[in-house]
C-alpha cells in the first residue's frame, strides 16, 4: 500500500504527452515515444530531431504504397479490358464461320488483333501509371511542406508552350489512340485513305504504313486521315456483274448463275469463306448490246477478290456449255 502511494503520484506527476510533444496535437509517434520511455527529456529531443523526419516518412511510405496498389489494380483492369475490346466488333455467327485456317493462323489470333490489344495496352498503363504516380509525387512533396504553387505555374506554362509547338504531333496522337479504341482497322487489313489504297503493314500511334498493290509503301500520319474506307472488316462482299447478249432469255440467265453461285458455295474451301446463300439481283443494266445480269455473294473479310475470280471461271463454263455468249460491256 505504501508502494502505491508513492509510485503513483511519481508517475502523474511526469505529465501528458501533450506536456512534452509540443503545442497542438501530439503526433502518433511522439505519442508512442511518451509510451515507451515516460521520460519528458528523451520525448522532447524526439519532438525536436526525430518526430517531423519521421512521421514525413511514414506518410511518404504509405502514400506510395498506396499508388503502387492503385497502379497494379489499374494495369489488371486496362489489360483485362484491351483484351476483350480486340476481340473487335464482329458477330457471333460470322466469328463462328470465319473461324478459320488460311495463312497458318486463325483469323481471330491475327497480327492485327494481337498489335492492337498490345498498342493499347501500353498507351493505358503509361497513362495510368502518369496520373497515379505523378498525384503521389505531388501529394508527397506537400507533405514535406514543399510550396507546389510556383512548380505548378512553371508546369502549366511549359505544357502550353510545348503544346503549341506541338500540336501536329499531339493530334497524330490522339487520332491514334481513338483509332485504336474504336478499332477502324489493323495490320492485314485493305484500306482506301484516299492518296493510297493497299495493305495496312504496321501500325503506331503516329504513323500508319501501307503498301499498295505496285509494291510502293506509303506512310500516313494518323492526324492527316480524314477519311478511310476497309474492305477487310467483319464481312465483305463480293458483286459481280455479268454481261450478256440482251437476246438472251433472262430467266434462264439467272437460273444458271444461281445454281453456279450455289455450286461455289457449298464447295471446299469456298464454303468457309462464302458466309451466306447467294443472291443474284437481276438485270443491272441493259443496253442495245448488253445486258448486266448482277449476283452477290457475302464473304469472310478481304476474301471477296478470290471467290469473285473463282466465280468468273465457273460462270465462263457454266455459260459456254450453256451456249450462252458473254458480251462486252459497254463503254
Amino acid at each position: 500500500m505504501p508502494l502505491l502511494n508513492v509510485t503513483l503520484p511519481a508517475f502523474w506527476e511526469q505529465g501528458r504527452p501533450e506536456d512534452h510533444c509540443g503545442p497542438g496535437e501530439p503526433s502518433i509517434a511522439c505519442r508512442i515515444s511518451w509510451a515507451a520511455s515516460h521520460n519528458p527529456d528523451f520525448t522532447r529531443f524526439f519532438r525536436t530531431w526525430l518526430d517531423r523526419p519521421l512521421t514525413g516518412l511514414v506518410q511518404v511510405t504509405i502514400t506510395f504504397l498506396i499508388a503502387m496498389i492503385l497502379r497494379h489494380f489499374a494495369h489488371r483492369l486496362i489489360t483485362r479490358v484491351t483484351l476483350r475490346m480486340s476481340e473487335g466488333t464482329m458477330p457471333e455467327r460470322l466469328r463462328e464461320r470465319t473461324r478459320t485456317i488460311f495463312d497458318g493462323s486463325p483469323v481471330l489470333l491475327s497480327e492485327r488483333r494481337r498489335q492492337r490489344a498490345r498498342t493499347m495496352d501500353s498507351v493505358l498503363r503509361s497513362i495510368a501509371s502518369i496520373l497515379i504516380l505523378g498525384t503521389a509525387l505531388i501529394s508527397v512533396l506537400g507533405t514535406l511542406g514543399l510550396n507546389l504553387a510556383p512548380i505548378l505555374a512553371s508546369a502549366s506554362v511549359i505544357g502550353v508552350a510545348v503544346g503549341f509547338g506541338a500540336q501536329s504531333i499531339v493530334k497524330d496522337f490522339l487520332s491514334g489512340i481513338f483509332m485504336l479504341l474504336e478499332d477502324q482497322y489493323g495490320v492485314g487489313d485493305v484500306v482506301d485513305v484516299g492518296p493510297a489504297k493497299g495493305t495496312v503493314e504496321a501500325v503506331s500511334l503516329r504513323v500508319t504504313r501501307l503498301r499498295d498493290i505496285n509494291g510502293v509503301v506509303w506512310y500516313m500520319r494518323n492526324g492527316e486521315i480524314l477519311r478511310i474506307g476497309n474492305e477487310s472488316q467483319n464481312w465483305a462482299r463480293t458483286v459481280l456483274d455479268i454481261p450478256v447478249s440482251p437476246d438472251e432469255d433472262v430467266d434462264k440467265v439467272r437460273t444458271l448463275l444461281k445454281e453456279t453461285a450455289e455450286t461455289l458455295a457449298v464447295d471446299p474451301p469456298w464454303d468457309e469463306i462464302i458466309l451466306e446463300e447467294p443472291s443474284v439481283w437481276g438485270v443491272q443494266a441493259l443496253t442495245g448490246d448488253a445486258m448486266v445480269v448482277r449476283v452477290v455473294l457475302k464473304t469472310a473479310p478481304g476474301k471477296q477478290a478470290e471467290v469473285a475470280r473463282q466465280l468468273r471461271e465457273r460462270v465462263k463454263k457454266t455459260f459456254d456449255e450453256a451456249g450462252i455468249a458473254v458480251a462486252s460491256l459497254p463503254a
